[in-house]
């Protein structure tokens, strides 16, 4: 946790106001006893009535001062810790947003969200209690006891030892509770997984009249997370009679003993009055304590899950020589490659990849599911780095290149089309955010989206649902590849980005893209009939090249090739 300690330092002012504020509060607290103790031994005694609302306006005084330095700590405790939280939610962000592929495959989806909201707002809510009780609570303790030694020092002996078997208490309870609330946390992220991936999948979930299983799954998880938090809390709530018997306990014997004392004149009433207060500030005091240092225990937990995400290493850097402007024509070299997942101990997924592909061609990747298509192409903008060999951009390894340089210049539509809230203008203008009317217009032309925006109402300002849940499969992948056409890449990279596009509206987004010049152009298909007019065609099989040709020369060379070209063009032709 102090560790995290460090995103408090701009908020430092208002971090050191809280406490002093707080002092304030505390002696406003201590001080009022001793009037009160002035009040009974003089005042009360004697019936001086003048002398008691004398010390009365004293108190009035006192807890208006008191007043101020608690409203006064409370908001520069609250100011510091919302300020730091929201500095830490922002860190984690951005390194997350720095994550390559390898270090997001060690993260769950679900546990980075929980990360950034939930164990961040438990670490806001123990900067909070820290700033006001944990500088409290010891201030009282400490004042407490020196008031309480210089009225009786006999009787604060009896109050030690109660201290003492108390602290004994929860030294035991905190060595329990914590790997109790780590258990919570990840209870948290599990269920977390489950309602993400039903609210995503909720269609499928419809279709395949899968409610009462999902339901079931819920449950299960909402059981899990119910019986840990109780488990967890019924530890803490075991401190809280054991706190009690010993406050009351110590207070009884006290009262006890201190009776004794009045009776033989060693402590006037007004001091035996003036020391249960002081010894109930103390053991209410160390109640608090207790509390905030159970808190501690389970922000341990959650600052513990934090600092693995801040200490994470970015898998992919730019190298100290990365250069810029190197990228002029698009050619790219494939040599010698070999590439294994990092958590992987199977085979290689691609293993002795040579390539070369020639700027402004257009290449086709054809392969069974699991052949290594995506992992390939995955490898030119660096979202995985090769395992051994290089792969080379106009001559230059692609780790020598600047990565939002190298990404910047290419162009990359994924299968799974992704849409952001918003209008559709704005989804596209992530490709170039100074886009004019004309080159959207342009760029949805060619991906064959105009006509269907262009139907909508308020066309390009049309609002898009979360995902595009207002969208067709087919409309969404039009429009990534307009978006991504809006960059105007050297290299552009089609992952299957038609497999939801009729055959119509595919044969004219090929023959829009045939008309882009001097962009090296890679598509992953699963269908002959989309790559079948590349300049060159690859087959990958088991992570390797199988064959490489026009479709004519695969057609005469390879049976891979022929065996899938008759699966699927003579059914259709048939």
């Amino acid at each position: 946790m102090i560790k995290l300690f460090r995103y408090m330092k701009p908020y430092t002012l208002w971090a050191v106001l809280a406490p002093l504020f707080m002092i304030t509060e505390v002696s406003s607290e201590l001080f009022i006893p001793k009037i009160m103790a002035l009040i009974v031994d003089n005042g009360i005694a004697n019936s001086d009535g003048a002398y008691i609302a004398k010390m009365g306006v004293v108190i009035v005084l006192a807890a208006i001062i008191g007043a101020i330095g608690g409203i006064g700590c409370a908001y520069f405790a609250s100011k510091s810790a919302m300020y730091f939280g929201a500095d830490i939610r922002a860190e984690v962000f951005r390194r997350v947003q720095g994550f390559s592929f390898v270090n997001l495959d060690k993260f769950h989806t679900s546990s980075l969200i929980t990360r950034l909201t939930n164990d961040i707002t438990q670490l806001q809510q123990i900067v909070t209690l820290l700033l006001r009780g944990l500088v409290r609570s010891p201030l009282m303790m400490i004042g407490g006891l020196a008031m309480a030694l210089s009225i009786n020092p006999k009787l604060t002996l009896i109050l030690f030892a109660g201290l003492i078997f108390m602290v004994c208490v929860l030294s035991v309870l905190f060595t329990v509770s914590f790997p109790l609330f780590r258990r919570v946390q990840t209870s948290i992220d599990k269920i977390n997984t489950v309602m993400r991936e039903n609210l995503a999948g909720i269609r499928v979930v419809k279709a395949f009249v899968r409610e009462d299983k999902e339901k079931e799954k819920f449950s299960d998880a909402n059981d899990a997370l119910m019986h840990i938090t109780i488990k967890a809390f019924r530890t803490i709530t075991m401190m809280m009679p054991v706190m009690m018997i010993v406050l009351n306990g110590t207070m009884l014997f006290i009262v006890w003993k201190g009776g004794h004392y009045v009776a033989a004149d060693i402590m006037t009433a007004g001091d035996l009055m003036q020391y249960m207060t002081y010894i109930t500030q103390i053991l209410m005091s160390l109640m608090m304590v207790s509390m905030i240092l159970m808190a501690i225990s389970r922000v341990r937990a959650c600052t513990d899950r934090i600092n693995e995400v801040l200490e994470t290493d970015f898998d992919i850097v730019d190298a100290p020589d990365a250069q810029s402007d190197v990228i002029t024509d698009g050619k790219i070299v494939f040599d010698s490659v070999t590439f294994s997942y990092p958590m992987s101990t199977g085979d290689p997924v691609l293993e002795n990849i040579d390539l070369t592909i020639e700027s402004g061609q257009t290449i086709g990747i054809l392969g069974e599911t699991g052949a290594g298509k995506s992992t390939l192409v995955n490898l030119i903008p660096r979202l995985y780095d090769v395992t051994s060999g290089s792969v080379t951009i106009d001559g230059v390894d692609v780790r020598k290149i600047k990565l939002d340089y190298l990404r910047k210049n290419i162009g990359i539509v994924l299968q799974k089309a992704l849409l952001f809230s918003g209008t559709i203008a704005d989804n596209l203008r992530w490709g170039n955010a100074d886009a004019t009317e004309e080159e959207i217009k342009q760029a949805c032309e060619i991906a064959g989206a105009y006509d269907f925006v262009a139907g909508f109402k308020n066309g390009f300002e049309t609002e898009l649902g979360q995902g595009g849940v207002n969208l067709s499969g087919g409309q969404k992948q039009r429009l990534c590849i307009a978006r991504t056409l809006l960059k105007k890449p050297k290299i552009l990279i089609f992952d299957d980005s038609t497999s939801a596009v009729d055959t119509g509206t595919e044969k004219k987004i090929r023959e829009g893209l045939a008309k882009l010049k001097g962009t090296t152009k890679i598509i992953i298909a699963q269908k002959i009939s989309s790559i079948m007019n590349a300049d060159k065609i690859i087959v990958i099989h088991g992570g390797k090249i199988a064959a490489s040709g026009t479709h004519e020369e695969l057609l005469k060379t390879s049976d891979i090739y022929s065996e899938i070209y008759n699966t699927q063009i003579r059914k259709e032709e048939d």
